[in-house]
């Protein structure tokens, strides 16, 4: 039976509704978004050591990032001397090694009593340190030559090593006593009880079990000093005492002159210290605390 319509009606007619967009393909487009922009940035951090790798084996090497026409290693055979590579890589690892050495032991003696005693100024300690890393380096340069000069330090090695840990050491406490406080005190107690001292008990305790902070802190400040150029740029007088941060400023000569394939070999050699350094400690710093079963409760 068909139904009837009132007068001055009009059938109603359903438009089919549009497809709602479900939470999944929200999720893929963004991950892909993600995707897309970690790629880009993978890139911008690959593409140069793509050129280093490139221009140290192309015997007439540009700034284009282009396969060389064939594969030599006369950039290696120019740069290996002791003028050019080898006395400056011995001065930065006599620099850089006895400064994160200094730097290391330093912040772990400071780092110590901050973590295990409470005192009011504690905070307003560790917000000095804080705000001492905020420092630019350029800003303090000047009186420090100053002073260097004043005392009888310019153009030396252990006046270089001395401000390189001062200028580390504010970050390198800032991070051993974050770590310091993963360790549970009641170990050192325990120590304590059998009559060892607060010395003892942070040599054979403290340090043992924060070995990861420890290696952080020693790759951290070793990094941070080996690319450093205006310190010892500043410091050091003498060519036959610059370390390879400064030498490789040797490579841009003047008018525009650039010898790019052994600037390139050069950079590859100067970062080998740092690779092996990370290589030998990379199982230190992939572990974590060795504190399971030590404490009961």
């Amino acid at each position: 039976m068909a139904s009837t319509l009132a007068p001055g009606t009009a059938r109603k007619t359903r438009t089919p509704a549009a497809p709602r967009r479900t939470p999944a393909s929200r999720r893929t487009r963004r991950r892909l978004a993600a995707d897309a922009g970690l790629l880009v940035a993978a890139a911008a951090f690959v593409l140069p050591l793509v050129w280093v790798v490139l221009s140290a084996l192309d015997p007439r090497a540009s700034l284009r990032v282009k396969v060389p026409d064939g594969v030599t290693l006369d950039n290696f055979d120019a740069i290996l001397t002791p003028e050019i590579t080898f006395t400056p890589l011995l001065n930065s690892l006599v620099l850089c090694g006895g400064a994160t050495a200094l730097t290391v032991v330093c912040a772990a003696l400071a780092a110590y009593p901050l973590s295990r005693f409470r005192s009011r100024l504690n905070r307003p300690f560790l917000l000095t340190i804080l705000f001492a890393t905020s420092l630019p380096i350029t800003a303090i340069m000047v009186p420090v030559y100053a002073l260097f000069v004043r005392v009888n330090m310019i153009d030396t090695m252990q006046g270089t090593i001395f401000f390189f840990a001062a200028s580390q050491l504010p970050f390198a406490i800032w991070l051993m006593k974050n770590f310091m406080d993963g360790v549970p005190k009641e170990l050192e107690e325990a120590a304590w009880t059998d009559g060892a001292s607060s010395f003892q008990s942070l040599l054979r305790i403290v340090l043992p079990l924060m070995g990861p902070g420890v290696a952080v802190v020693t790759v951290f400040s070793f990094v941070m000093m080996w690319g450093n150029f205006f310190v010892p740029f500043m410091l050091l007088l003498s060519p036959d005492q610059m370390p390879a941060s400064v030498s490789i400023n040797d490579f841009f000569g003047n008018r525009g002159m650039v010898a790019y394939g052994q600037l390139a070999a050069f950079s590859i050699v100067y970062s080998t210290p740092v690779i092996l350094l990370y290589v030998l400690i990379s199982r230190r710093l992939g572990g974590g605390f060795a504190l399971g079963g030590a404490v009961k409760g």
